[in-house]
């Protein structure tokens, strides 16, 4: 019984409702080092008129570091809060392409290829800052790429980066929403019995949440 608590309190950890949800993905570098002090001060300014937590690192790249694979552990750049939002990383390694403290933590030195590619890949989560958040951050990205960065990559679950159709972008925060608010309810209306397995238990919930699906329709 004992290993059966410890086993589920791992899995309600690991399935944790607040890491789930809408986010999107992104990465690229910044176009022209000279510009960084301008990139920080524009995006300072708008931190500061809605209210946002932020942070400035350092505001110039040490020169002719720009380009170079290898990088120091420092940053330079901004990050910044919304409310209910993840922290939005517009910030550089001194090579010049995008990361973050976390990221330079779990993935700076290691030596596998594939796992070095996770340095330069971000995401963040909205779908507990909303949609009005969500359209806000993707059109500050939409201006920023076109005047600042280069080889920028976006991919947004709401969608909307790739379409710019807000009832798609609603539509998907909707989805979503009701995915957590179902899982929500299945683990705390479907507790694990004795005898079951964590991917038991898993899949029971799943199909709980189906069939519940299915007759709302």
């Amino acid at each position: 019984m004992h290993k059966i608590s410890c086993n589920l309190a791992l899995f309600k950890n690991h399935l944790n409702i607040k890491k789930m949800g809408l986010s999107f993905h992104y990465s690229g570098r910044i176009a022209n080092p000279e510009s960084l002090p301008e990139l920080i001060e524009e995006v300072e300014d708008i931190a500061k008129v809605v209210g946002w937590k932020y942070f400035v690192f350092d505001r110039q790249f040490p020169e002719n570091t720009v380009g170079k694979l290898e990088y120091t552990d420092l940053f330079y750049g901004i990050c910044f809060t919304p409310t209910g939002c993840e922290t939005v990383n517009i910030c550089f390694l001194s090579n010049g392409r995008m990361s973050s403290i976390s990221h330079l933590k779990f993935w700076g030195q290691s030596d596998d290829a594939q796992e070095k590619k996770y340095l330069y890949m971000l995401s963040v989560k909205t779908q507990y800052a909303g949609i009005d958040v969500h359209l806000f951050i993707i059109h500050l990205f939409r201006y920023l790429n076109e005047k600042y960065f280069v080889d920028f990559k976006m991919s947004d679950e709401g969608e909307y980066w790739e379409t710019n159709d807000e009832n798609v972008l609603k539509k998907n925060f909707k989805r979503y929403t009701e995915l957590i608010d179902g899982f929500a309810s299945a683990i705390q209306n479907q507790p694990i019995k004795g005898d079951e397995d964590i991917e038991t238990y898993f899949l029971r919930l799943m199909k709980h949440i189906k069939d519940q699906k299915n007759r709302e329709e």
